[in-house]
């Protein structure tokens, strides 16, 4: 028995109208190794990513199982329906499939709602059976999943791909905090579920090495600072190794100076985090109320001290931002010298508080998925023009990835020694550049 697994890409014709995202941003798909390390060993596995390489279509398999996040929603569509039309079954499933199962179902065989450890494993009993005929429509886990029986993922399937990066592991599911345009709590519930430490560590010693580059690994959970007590538990266990690590992590890691220790001392170089927005207004709208932008530069400032750098998450196109929010943004990034910054547009994911606020509203104007990819304006902003917020983002883009912000905000990397990986910020940096050079819009200034 063969199961090809696959992680899609945009639609073809989407493809065309969309920035070609430098190498240094493309990832493997991290919930198909953790199914394949579900999937019993006399079964062969291969994963495709759309993002890598193209799909053969004539390849023989007994089963294709497809994670479809929402913009990629359209293609892994078109993707099942060419297999199936060829008689082989297919299993969709991944957050938007969670948050529109009967809309996947169209599509598929059978649709997995939810995590996978449990309910995969049932699903290939049913397989293995009856074949098609034996699939339930709908497999869903009772409960949430322990974190003890997430697997070692199967990085084996990773080799020859190509990936910049493919060293990533994820330690913990869930996230409390409620924020409006978030899935995250949908998909893997409002309570954080920790893996055993010692689990972490044995499966870190498997996949790093005294290599620069076999000494990095990406921690892929939303918040690795979730429940404090825990973090400081992995971070003093980490510190044996030498890694060098980066994650994600709520802005409130700098209230805690042990922590930002043990977080420097186990090799945190980078975190990602989720800033959102430098109004008020637009944090209390969003329900993220556990960011205080009092805080912000101050915190800044402390993580850097400790030789970490940031790259800061920021939203466009909350009821309360006007066009003066895109001046306001970047210039805030630039005074306090964070070394990366990601902007997108809020966009009402199918599941999220946002999407039933906006679609009550009547404010929804797109219901093509493959435009939910955060660039694209799906919705009716209040204080704005939709053509405005789309030019507001390219202008933000634009001015702080032109050169001299590239060089004025990386010239606060001797801080905490950071000049040390001053070369991997550098190269982020220029990551984004290439991506978003060229775009025309970037000419008009909806700032002015």
């Amino acid at each position: 028995m063969k199961i090809l697994l696959i992680s899609p890409t945009w639609k073809k014709d989407t493809e065309k109208k969309r920035l070609r995202r430098d190498k240094i941003f493309k990832f493997p798909p991290h919930s198909l190794l953790a199914v394949a390390a579900l999937t019993p060993k006399d079964i062969k596995i291969e994963l495709i990513d759309e993002n890598m390489e193209d799909i053969d279509f004539n390849k023989k398999v007994d089963l294709v199982g497809i994670t479809t996040m929402t913009a990629s929603a359209p293609r892994a569509y078109e993707i099942a329906d060419i297999f199936r039309k060829k008689g082989i079954p297919v299993v969709i499933g991944g957050i938007h499939a969670t948050a529109l199962p009967q809309e996947a179902i169209r599509h598929a065989d059978a649709v997995v709602i939810g995590e996978a450890e449990g309910i995969w494993e049932k699903l290939l009993e049913d397989f293995k059976k009856g074949g098609k005929k034996a699939l339930s429509q709908f497999y869903q886990n009772s409960t949430m999943p322990e974190p003890s029986r997430i697997p070692f993922s199967r990085r084996d399937l990773l080799h020859g791909k190509g990936y910049f990066l493919s060293r990533f592991i994820q330690i913990s599911r869930g996230c409390p905090f409620d924020c409006s345009f978030c899935s995250v709590s949908r998909f893997f519930g409002k309570k954080y579920r920790f893996r055993p430490v010692k689990k972490v560590i044995e499966e870190i010693k498997k996949i790093t090495g005294k290599s620069l580059r076999k000494r990095f690994i990406g921690f892929l959970d939303d918040n690795i600072v979730g429940n404090v007590a825990y973090a400081k538990e992995l971070f003093k266990a980490l510190i044996p190794y030498k890694l060098i690590w980066a994650g994600q992590s709520s802005i409130n890691i700098a209230r805690d100076e042990e922590l930002l220790s043990l977080a420097a001392k186990s090799g945190c170089k980078g975190l990602f985090i989720g800033f959102e927005s430098v109004s008020e207004n637009s944090l209390e709208e969003a329900n993220k109320r556990q960011n205080r932008i009092s805080f912000y530069e101050k915190a800044v400032k402390k993580i850097h001290q400790f030789g970490i750098a940031i790259e800061g998450a920021f939203i466009f196109g909350f009821d309360h931002d006007d066009r003066n929010i895109f001046r306001k943004t970047v210039k805030f990034i630039e005074k306090v010298k964070l070394d990366a910054a990601q902007f997108t547009i809020l966009t009402p994911l199918p599941g999220t508080k946002l999407y039933e606020k906006l679609k009550k509203e009547k404010r929804i104007v797109d219901k093509d998925w493959s435009n939910y990819d955060f660039t694209h304006v799906v919705f009716k902003p209040k204080l704005m023009t939709p053509e405005e917020l789309k030019q507001g983002l390219a202008w933000a883009y634009k001015r702080i990835y032109s050169l001299p912000s590239i060089f004025k905000r990386l010239s606060g990397s001797f801080s905490g020694g950071r000049w040390k990986y001053t070369w991997a910020v550098l190269a982020l940096n220029i990551g984004y550049r290439r991506t978003f050079k060229k775009v025309k819009e970037l000419a008009k200034n909806p700032v002015n």
